[in-house]
Parts: structure tokens; C-alpha cells; sequence
């Protein structure tokens, strides 16, 4: 049996193993040269991450190591890098904050267990239920959470930890901001003018990032600027492989670390997906969603146990890695050698790199990764101006997790409102001409004693009650007709509903006639024996059939 042929094939089939064909030498000169650069973008962005989710910079190396090769080479896509992102540090810094890094570790594990089992489940669609204005909400609300607990290292304040609430936050800045540290704001507010003017010609070869961390780590050795820096919070970062350890179980928090773990794997799936669908529109590409969660899942699963914190496709990364000529998933893989290579040589430079240059580069990601347009929301409909004001209030002033499910309910809420207003049932009348002459009234007639309409739209629990407009319109008329051939969906309250309103014509000694029901609907009328309890011969294919067969009840008042 063939590989593309296996069971497993169906299930696990990474893009690497369809790129290595043919795989070329000028193919792998791209994918070096797109790996380097985006590996020099990676190595401060790591450090930076990992600091602001509340654990040491080596962790987020080790994640962007062990997770960005993971990721590129089982993941369902071509050029997606993943590791460590912006969007996971105000869920992180929670968790650590509130139960220690062991419980953020064992979270993270979670998590990927659930990824993995959201790709078994061939769940890889689900970016499609999360609407826009939501992820536009919770996107701009992490962004200035992230701005806010940056602003500590960025003045130099004298705070040992800043809290994790928004609120705690605003009143721990507003209590120490006058005693910010002129050196540390100075070198700080360099580099975010470099990172945020660099020429985008130089952004190519030398991304601004990694020209701001190495010009102001030189500066703080040479001229022995007193400020803080990884050395002197963290003693450095460890020069060697990563060291593989055993996760903590806390059975006491077991059960409260389920819900920011689900927050995690939803985040990241989100993530994940948003980051292949713009890789897609960038090369034209068609990725496998399901390959993907199952490659982020086990990538989540891995790094916990090597002091990794939680990682997922980053669309920044990503599109630097596009622009760059990268082709293949070799590229992302060589990026995670990179970066395993600067831990094994340089590692010990690594303690000269100043908090505020760190503190900098988060700040200008804070300030990417928002979408600060509001001009765009006056053109919004007023629904969806108001779930991302919503979400985007929530995240910020509570958490991520009820920002989701609240700003998911209102969508919800929003979208059957529209469902059930776009649902009418529809008198049909002789002057009344269509395009489809089988479904169309024109050139027919309607016998004495007979009423046709047409359900149109979506026949659900939010719109079943439109077919009281049939029993309204056809007093008087032994034979009822339904046309469904516009019909786009019908719930099991839709057939419940259909079942009340053959009933109750029944009642009356009147006959209903069910009409062009194909595909789904039609299947669902036999499913669930409504066609049976209307009568086979009442449910026909086309209104020349219906009314043929309304002519037969009138003839032999058999109705």
C-alpha cells in the first residue's frame, strides 16, 4: 500500500515529506538563506516572550528551538514558522502569577494534548466560527496588555513582579512612574525609535529587532550603563542543550488548570490557522488544517518537559520567512538550528543584553499587532462595532477566556437574529414569474381550494415560527403547498415545527403538500419520518408535481 494510500497517510501527512521530492540545491539555498534571517528575528522575539509570560529568556529560546522545529517539520503547511508569540503572554504571566511556572508547564501540556485531539477530530475549521470583529477585539486587548506590563522594564521602575490584573497594573504604574530610571528610559526609547524608523530596504538583511538588541547590549558593555539586564536578573542564559525534566502533577490545582489550558489550545489553534490562511494568501498555497493542530499539539506536548512555554504559528515570522524566498519547511527547520547554534556558542554573551532594549522590542510588537484603525469601525455594522468593543473591554479588564465566550455569545446572538429575519414564507400568486420554470408559478394554476407558498432562508429554532404566516394565509383552502427548494438549512425545531403545521391542517380536515426538498432537507424529511407522517405522495419533487397532486386531494376530497 502506498503512502498517500495508508490509513495513517489520511490522518498524519506532513508538508515535508510532500516538499522533499525533488527537493534541489537551489531550493535549499532559499530555504538557508529565509531560515538565518528569520532565526536572527526569532532570537530577540524569544528572549522578549518568555520574560513577559514571567519565565527566564532561556525558555523561550528552548521553545523556539524545539517547537519552531517540531512545528516545520510535521505540520500541514510550507512555510508557517512557529514558537513562541505575543498573543500567549497575558495568558502565561496569569497562570505563572497565580499557580508557578511547574502548573504553567503542566498547563501548557494540557493544552497540547488538546490540540492534538482537535486534529484527530478534523476540527482544523474551526477558525471559520470565530468571527473577525472577535479576534480583532482580543488581539487589540492582549496588545495593550502587553504595552502596559512592559512599561516597568521600559522606565526602569523599581517593582519587583508587576501584577497580572489590568487594574492592579494601572495602579502599580501609577504609584512608581515618577521613579522611573533615567539611563534605563534612555537606552529604552533608543531603541524603540530604531526598531519603529529602521529603513525597511535594511529590514531584509538586518531586522530591527536583533540591530536593537546587539547595538544596545555593546552600548551597556562598553560604557557599564547601570542597568538592568539578563545577567543581573537571571544570571544569564545556560550555554548547552536544553535538559529534560519530568512535569510536576498538581493534583490540587488539576482541576483549575483545565480552563487556561483549554484558553491556551483555543488561542493557539486561533493563532495557528490565522497564521496558515495568510501564508496561503501571500503564495497561493493550500495548507492542512488538521496536520497543523496535530503538529502544534505535539510541539505543545514536547516543550513543557524541556522548561518550554506554550508556542504557535507566528504570522510575523512567517511572512519574514515568504519575503526572504523561503520554500519549503526546511527553512522554518533551519531557523530552529540557528537558534540551537547561538544557545551552544554565544550563550554567555547573552548576559549582557539589557531588560529595556527586551522591554523595547515587545512594545513595538504590542504596536504592530493591534489594529488601530477606528476609522474602520464607523464603516462596521453596529453588531459588529460592538463585539469588538465588547471583547476588546474584556480582555483587557478581566481575561482572555471570557472575553472569548462572551464576545462568541453576542456573535452567536447577532448572527440568528439575521438568520431568522432572512427566513420568510411567501404566498406565491399567478402573476409571480422565476427564473426556475419547474418552481416557478407562472404559467400555472392554482385549483380552487389550494394555497401554495415558500419558505426561504434558514428554517430553524430562531425562525420556526414563520410558518404560522401559512396557517394565517390559507383559511378557507383544503390543500396546503410548501415549496422548499430555497430552503438552506432545517434544524430539528424546523421539522418539529413542519410536523405542528401538518398537524394542525390535519385537524382541520386540510392536507399539506411538501415541495422541491433536495439534498439534506430532503434526506432529513425521510430521517425523521415527516415525510411518512405528511404522506409519500405529499412530498414532491417540483410545484408541476405538487399541483398535480393538490387537484388529486381536491377531486377525491380525500384530504
Amino acid at each position: 500500500m502506498s503512502a498517500a494510500a495508508s490509513p495513517t497517510a489520511r490522518w498524519f501527512r506532513p508538508r515535508l515529506l510532500d516538499t522533499l521530492h525533488g527537493y534541489s540545491f537551489a531550493t535549499f539555498r532559499d530555504d538557508l538563506a529565509a531560515g538565518v534571517v528569520v532565526g536572527i528575528v526569532a532570537l530577540p522575539l524569544a528572549m522578549a516572550f518568555a520574560m513577559a509570560s514571567g519565565v527566564s529568556p532561556q525558555a523561550g529560546i528552548f521553545t523556539a528551538v524545539i517547537a519552531g522545529f517540531l512545528i516545520s517539520a510535521l505540520g500541514g503547511t510550507r512555510l508557517c514558522i512557529g514558537g513562541p508569540t505575543g498573543a500567549y503572554i497575558v495568558i502565561l504571566y496569569g497562570i505563572a502569577v497565580k499557580y508557578g511556572v511547574a502548573n504553567l508547564l503542566l498547563c501548557t501540556f494540557l493544552a497540547g494534548l488538546m490540540l492534538i485531539a482537535m486534529g484527530l477530530l478534523r476540527m482544523g475549521q474551526i477558525i471559520k466560527f470565530f468571527p473577525m470583529p472577535l479576534v480583532t477585539g482580543f488581539t487589540n486587548g492582549i496588545a495593550v496588555l502587553i504595552f502596559l506590563t512592559q512599561l516597568k522594564d521600559f522606565f526602569g521602575l523599581p517593582v519587583a513582579q508587576m501584577p497580572s490584573g489590568f487594574f492592579a497594573t494601572l495602579q502599580t504604574l501609577n504609584q512608581t512612574l515618577a521613579q522611573f530610571h533615567p539611563a534605563t528610559l534612555a537606552l529604552s526609547a533608543g531603541c524603540l525609535a530604531l526598531i519603529l524608523f529602521w529603513p525597511k530596504k535594511l529590514n531584509k538583511l538586518l531586522p530591527a529587532p536583533f540591530v536593537a538588541l546587539v547595538l544596545a547590549s555593546v552600548l551597556t558593555a562598553a560604557l557599564a550603563l547601570p542597568v538592568a539586564t539578563i545577567g543581573s536578573k537571571f544570571g544569564g542564559i545556560p550555554q548547552g542543550l536544553p535538559e529534560f525534566r519530568m512535569l510536576t502533577l498538581d493534583l490540587n490545582h488539576l482541576s483549575d488548570l483545565l480552563a487556561p489550558a483549554f484558553t491556551i489550545a483555543l488561542l493557539g489553534a486561533i493563532e495557528s490557522l490565522l497564521c496558515a490562511v495568510v501564508a496561503d494568501s501571500m503564495t497561493g498555497d493550500k495548507h492542512d488544517a488538521n496536520q497543523e493542530l496535530i503538529a502544534q499539539g505535539i510541539a505543545n506536548v514536547v516543550v513543557p518537559f524541556f522548561g518550554g512555554i506554550a508556542a504557535t504559528g507566528a504570522i510575523a515570522r512567517t511572512a519574514t520567512n515568504i519575503n526572504n524566498g523561503g520554500k519549503t519547511p526546511m527553512a522554518g527547520i533551519i531557523h530552529a538550528l540557528l537558534l540551537l547554534l547561538i544557545i551552544l556558542v554565544a550563550a554567555p554573551l547573552a548576559r549582557y543584553i539589557p531588560l529595556a532594549a527586551l522591554a523595547a522590542i515587545l512594545i513595538s510588537v504590542a504596536l504592530k499587532m493591534g489594529d488601530w484603525d477606528i476609522r474602520k469601525a464607523l464603516h462596521f455594522p453596529k453588531r459588529d462595532t460592538l463585539i469588538v468593543a465588547v471583547t476588546f473591554a474584556l480582555t483587557v479588564a478581566f481575561d482572555l477566556t471570557v472575553a472569548v465566550q462572551i464576545g462568541l455569545l453576542l456573535a452567536a446572538v447577532f448572527f440568528i437574529q439575521r438568520m431568522a429575519s432572512s427566513t420568510t414564507v411567501q404566498k406565491l400568486q399567478p402573476e409571480h414569474a422565476y427564473l426556475f420554470e419547474r418552481h416557478s408559478i407562472a404559467g400555472k394554476t392554482l385549483p380552487d381550494g389550494c394555497a401554495a407558498f415558500r419558505v426561504e432562508g434558514a428554517l430553524f429554532f430562531g425562525a420556526a415560527d414563520t410558518l404560522d404566516t401559512v396557517l394565517a394565509g390559507s383559511a378557507g383552502c383544503k390543500v396546503v403547498i410548501l415549496q422548499m427548494h430555497r430552503l438552506v438549512l432545517l434544524d430539528t425545531t424546523g421539522l418539529l415545527a413542519l410536523d405542528e403545521l401538518n398537524d394542525k391542517l390535519r385537524q382541520g380536515g386540510r392536507a399539506l403538500v411538501l415541495c422541491g426538498a433536495g439534498g439534506d432537507t430532503a434526506k432529513m424529511l425521510v430521517d425523521s419520518q415527516l415525510a411518512e407522517h405528511v404522506g409519500e405522495r405529499n412530498v414532491q419533487p417540483d410545484l408541476a408535481a405538487a399541483l398535480t397532486r393538490a387537484q388529486e386531494l381536491l377531486r377525491t376530497d380525500s384530504v
